[in-house]
This record gives C-alpha cells, structure tokens and sequence, in this order.
C-alpha cells in the first residue's frame, strides 16, 4: 500500500516536472512570439502579458501581472465592456476595438480578438495597435471634409473632372458663372465650356498636368451671357485618380487693369499736352518728374529742373510765402498765387494748387501762368477807378443791372428815383416794376427794346409816392461789361416845361406882334362903324331895334377881342396897390349876378377872413375872374352852383378858389389850358384863359386846375401877399 501510494506520488511529481517544463517552453514561446497578447481571469487580473504587450502597453511585465485589464480601460465606455463580456460568455470569442489610456496618461486604439481556452474561464485577448490607422484615417476625413468646405464655400470656381475631361462634379459658383444648373454642368466635358480661342491653352495645359502634377493659365471659358476670362489652376490625383481645377474670373479685374492702362495712356497724354505746368516733388521738395509746359513757364529744360527745389523759382519768400507752407503742411492742400522769377530774369505770376500724397511718396503741384490776366486786371483796375469817378461825380443818374437784379447805381440816381441804396440793390427787375404798376408798361416796353436793338433812349413820365409825376429820360446800352446793362437816366421835367414855357413866349411874341398892328387897323374902323350905326339908328323910323341890338353886341365883342389882344401886344406899365381881394371878389360878382341869375345859377361865398390884403393891379385880377366866372356859368346851362372861396395859403400866399358843377374837364386839356388860342367852347378864342393866366404870371402867382369829368372844375389861383416874391412854383 505504502508503495503503490510512493509510486503514485512519484509519477505525480514526475508528470508536475514535465508540466513545469512544457510551462516553461511555451513561456519561452509566448515571450518569443511577436503579436501582443495577455491573459486575463475572470477577475479581470492579467496573469501574463508577453514583451510584446508590455511595450504596447508602456508597463513593465512585473508590475503588469499585478494589474487588472480595466486600469487601461477608464474611457470605455462600461456598458460596452459588459457588452463584449457576454459576448465571450456566449460565444466564446469578441473581436472588436479600444480606446486605451496608458500610465503616462497616452491614449491608443487597440483592435482586440478575446476568447476563453481553459476551464477555469481565463481569457486571452491578442492585441494590435492601429492608433496610427485611426489617426490616418482621422486625418483623412478631416481632410476631406475640409476640401468639402472649401468645395462648398469656397468663392472661386471649383472642378472635379476625370482623365477623359468629363466633370465628375462642379460648385456652385461654378454653375453660377455659366448661368446653368449643376446637373446640365456634371457629366459633359470641360471643353464644352471653354472657348475655342482658349483650347489650345487648355490642351496644353492639360499635358503638364499629367506630366508635372499640375499646371496653370489664363484662358476664356463660355457663359451664357457672355465669355469671361478666367485664371485656373489644375492639378492631377486628387483623390481615386481624379482632377480638380480652379478658376477665378479675372474677367472684371483685367478690365480695370485695361483701363488703369488705358488711364495711365490717357494721363501720359495729358501730363504731356496740358498748358498747366505738372511739378512731381518729393518730401524733401525735390522735383523728380515735370512736363514740357512746365519747361516753358519756367523757362528751364527738363534737366536744370529735376533735381532743384521748386522754391528756389520764387521771387519773395515773404509772409505771404511761409503762410502757404504752413497751410500745405497742416491741411495737405493749398491754392495761391505767387510770383516767381525764371533763369532770365523775367516775372510771372503763377496760380499754383498743390496736393499732398505722403502715403504715396509723392506731392504734385500745377501752375498756371496768369501774369496776363494780372496785367490785365490792373489795368481794369485803374479803368474801374476812373469809371467810379464819373459814375459817382456824374449829375445824371446811372445805374449797372441785369434782369437778375441791380449790380449798382449812383448818389444821383437814387436822388432821382427817391430809392435807398440799399433797398433797390436788394430788388430784381420785376420786384421794382412791381411796387410802380402805374409805369410798368412802359418800363417793360423801354426794356424789350434794349434787349432787342442793344441800346434804346425813351421818355417816361414817373409817377412817384407823393403823387407828383417827374418826366424821366433814360438811355440804356446792353452788355455794356459782363452782361450788365448800363442805364444812364436825368429829370427832364423842367427842360420840357422850360421848352413848353419857351413855345408860349414865341407864340405869345407873335400874338403880340399881330395884336400891335391888327389892334391899331380894326380900332379907328370900328370907332367910325359904332358912331354910323347909333346915327343910322336914329334916322330909321322903323322898328329895326332887335338887329341893331345884335351888331352892337357884336361890336362890343370885337372891341373886347381887341382889348384881351392889347394886353398881349405889349407890357403894361401897371402900379400895385394894397387891396382887399375879397373886395375885388365881390365887385365882380356883382357885375356877374345878373348873367348868373338869368341861367339859374346860386354863387356861394366862402371869405374865410375879411380883410386878405395883397399887392396887386385891381383891374386886372377883376378881368381874371371874370373870365373864369363867365367859363363857369357858361358850361352850366342848366343851372347849378359856382363855389368861391378866399383863405390863406401859409404864412405868404392866399388861395382864391373858383369852382363850377359843369362837365368837367379831361387831365390830357388840362395840361393845354393857357396855351394861346386853345379853348374847349365852340365860340371860343382861347384868349380869356391865356390873358389870366399872363396876369396871374404878372403877379408872381400860379394857376392849379382840378376836374373830374362829369362833376365839374375847379380853378386854384395862388397869389403872394407881399410885394417882393420869388419866382411861383
């Protein structure tokens, strides 16, 4: 028994010998096989991991088998290590992948296949890192999904095209440019959208890029509205043997660039042929470009003026000088004129504006020659002084206007029209006919005469505020300086009342001349008439006393025409007395109260004092109102009323009025009365008015009229009170 039991124990300890052994070699084999993998219980606990597990997992194999696997297994998720943990239990193998975080805190993807191989429920898990893989692959669809943006995004166009040309696919903007949907772009071949002019380029392009990777060029592709010409860029191999190829449209830009060339040519041009010097300095003011003008003005060639300072030309760098310098450097821009002096001595005045361009580097300025238009203008000067004088020191008016308005008009002429300076200068020319309509008319007419004939002289009567009326002579050229016109005007009024007053003399002297010889041939006949026809009266025993009547009375009028024609023949020697004139008033009223009363006629008396004492001829103020008393009742046949009225006039004039309800008297034969042989009564000579009218000279006084027709008129006659006065109004 005893040795049964030793013989057991020893094929036991043999049979653990040779367990031990082949444990050993197949440690000796697992440590020698390349791929990684380790042995795990059920607990988890990693009872080996071979060199090549170590090293992927960054431990050593001593600290390793006293791990568990989940130490390396934090950022898994745990619901999917329970997942794989019943996938082993059922099936008894899982092959799938982790993410491992080693000690050091370094992550790896580790594609795993576990099984179970013994009774006890150990697990061998071999290992495989493919952190490389992922992150290659990572990378890729990063890369990827960056060209999709960029595809997407991006502004230029886009192409994917194979090696036959077909597009594979195409962006947006690419389909925008052509004016067409992307699925009338994919699937046709690039060259259906390029010029014909453009496809050599293309082909030749095309050729580089299959033999060089990739190749670029400008050619023109076909859009639907028109060609465009694009930039491209191709290159080969992009993905699955593809070809990309970008284009940018440089159809606008290579216009601009066509017109900055063509505005360089243009500029060229006119840097060249303008008439204004181009002066191109630095910002140490040395000139390093000008044209031929500036040559000229300067009096300099091109080649004394490059490289000098512009300033050296200038005749006196005075106040005004540093005044423009300061003003360039604090706003960057000034405009002046100055005077410089060129090589040969001469003077010019050179309008000058300058630019500042610091960020460019540059300053430019132009000149122009305006020693000309100064010469000139001095000379204006000095003609403007000497028209001044004359306009101010002329006595007739004169005024500068155009239809916009009055540029100027002198002392004289505002005294004339009785305007303010300022006011009129204020106004236009249809604001002033404005405020005068009684003389717009012919203001208007005066004008469009001037502007049709160039200059134009005409006479208007001015009716001004106080109601008096002054006859104005204006003469007006046209453009007389910069489209103004110049009006010269004068008050005329007393030189046509003197003209009117000088044609009643001479009429008057002639009257007079007649009446000396007519007066003295007709008296010494009537005188014999008168004598026969009383003798002849008496003799005849017939009643023939009605006509004797009317050729008495008939001679009696000639004998007055006679008289009236007397007074005019020559002057009186005439004495002044002291008188009362209401006196003188009331004794011919009482010669005409007879004549009055037969037609009906009322005088009504108004003496406002009863002593108005002047200087006068008796007779001779009777035979004026007589006239105007016997005109009074003579225009009221049916009757009516003469009003007369004696007052002061002031402190040395009375005022006789006569006044009379007739038919009154237009203003246009109100302006005739007085004048010799002018009368408004069918009988009439016009000697009675004439003859008062002389009187009432005679006596320094004057004559008003009013009358309004159908109403009546009414005779004003001013007569001094003392005896000395000064010529009438």
């Amino acid at each position: 028994m005893m040795e049964t039991e030793l013989a057991e124990i020893a094929a036991y300890k043999k049979e653990i010998s040779k367990l031990k052994s082949q444990l050993e070699q197949c440690k000796l084999l697992s440590d020698k096989i390349f791929e990684p993998f380790i042995i795990v219980n059920q607990e988890r606990d990693i009872l080996y991991g071979n060199p090549s597990a170590c090293l992927l997992l960054n431990t050593p194999k001593e600290k390793l088998q006293t791990m568990k696997i989940t130490h390396f297994l934090k950022v898994v998720p745990s619901h999917i290590l329970q997942l794989q943990e019943e996938k082993i239990e059922t099936d008894g193998i899982v092959e799938d992948e982790w993410l491992i975080q080693l000690l050091d805190g370094e992550l790896k993807h580790i594609e795993f296949t576990g099984y179970t191989y013994n009774a006890q429920g150990h697990t061998i898990f071999k290992l495989k890192d493919i952190t490389l893989e992922r992150s290659l692959e990572r990378e890729k669809m990063m890369s990827m999904q960056m060209f999709l943006d960029v595809f997407n995004q991006a502004i230029d166009s886009i192409v994917i095209y194979d090696r036959s040309g077909i597009i594979i696919d195409s962006n947006t903007p690419f389909c925008q440019s052509l004016k067409l949907d992307k699925s009338e772009v994919v699937g046709r071949n690039i060259t259906d959208f390029i010029s014909e002019s453009s496809l050599g380029v293309w082909d030749a392009c095309f050729n580089q890029v299959q033999a060089e990777g990739s190749s670029s060029g400008v050619m023109e592709i076909k859009s639907y509205a028109a060609e465009l010409k694009v930039d491209f860029s191709s290159t080969a191999n992009i993905f699955n043997g593809f070809y990309m190829c970008i284009l940018k449209d440089i159809t606008e830009k290579s216009l601009i660039e066509k017109k900055l060339m063509d505005s360089e040519r243009i500029f060229s041009e006119l840097f060249e042929q303008t008439m204004d010097a181009i002066v191109f300095w630095d910002q140490n003011g040395i000139i390093f470009r000008v044209n031929d003008s500036a040559c000229r003005i300067f009096e300099s060639s091109r080649e004394s003026l490059i490289g000098c300072r512009i300033s050296e030309y200038v005749a006196q760098k005075d106040e005004r000088f540093y005044n423009m310098i300061d003003s360039f450097n604090r706003y960057g821009a000034v405009r002046e004129e100055l005077f410089y002096k060129m090589p040969n001595g001469q003077l010019k005045l050179l309008e000058l504006t300058a630019k500042m361009h610091s960020s460019e580097g540059y300053n430019i300025t132009i000149f122009r020659n305006v020693s000309e238009r100064w010469r000139i203008e001095m000379e204006l000067r000095k003609s403007e002084k000497k028209f001044r004088k004359i306009f101010e020191g002329s006595l007739d008016g004169m005024i500068i206007w155009n239809l916009k308005g009055f540029a100027d008009i002198n002392e004289t002429g505002c005294n004339i029209l009785g305007f303010n300076k300022e006011k009129l200068l204020s106004m236009n020319v249809n604001k002033l006919l404005e405020s005068v309509p009684e003389n717009a008319v012919l203001l208007h007419e005066h004008i469009d005469q001037v502007l049709k004939k160039g200059s134009f002289t005409s006479v208007i009567p001015v009716k001004f505020e106080g109601g008096s009326t002054k006859y104005i002579e204006f003469s007006t050229r046209k453009n007389l300086y910069s489209g103004l016109h110049l009006t010269i005007f004068r008050d005329i009024t007393k030189s046509l009342e003197m003209q009117e007053q000088l044609k009643k003399s001479d009429t008057l002297n002639v009257v007079g001349e007649l009446a000396a010889g007519i007066a003295h041939e007709i008296r010494n006949p009537m005188t014999a008439l008168k004598g026969f026809i009383q003798l002849l009266q008496g003799s005849v025993k017939e009643d023939f006393s009605n006509y004797f009547n009317v050729i008495t009375s008939e001679l009696q009028r000639i004998e007055t025409i006679i008289t009236e024609f007397l007074v005019l023949a020559k002057p009186q020697a005439v004495k002044y007395f002291r008188q009362n004139i209401n006196s003188i008033m009331k004794e011919t009223l009482e010669l005409l109260a007879a004549q009055a009363l037969m037609l009906n006629i009322q005088f009504e008396v108004n003496y406002q004092e009863d002593d108005l004492m002047i200087y006068c001829e008796g007779n001779q103020l009777k035979q004026v109102f007589i006239n105007i008393i016997k005109n009074a009742l003579e225009v009221m046949p049916d009757g009516g009323i003469v009003r007369v009225e004696t007052r002061r006039e002031g402190d040395r004039h009375i005022k006789i009025t006569i006044a009379d309800q007739g038919i009154g008297i237009s203003e246009e034969k109100i302006r005739k009365l007085g004048e010799p042989f002018y009368t408004t009564k069918e009988r009439g000579t016009g000697l009675g008015l004439m003859v008062s009218y002389k009187i009432v000279e005679e006596h320094r006084g004057w004559v008003e009229v009013e009358s309004e027709e159908g109403k009546g008129t009414a005779f004003h006659l001013f007569l001094p009170m003392d005896r000395i006065q000064k010529e009438p109004k």
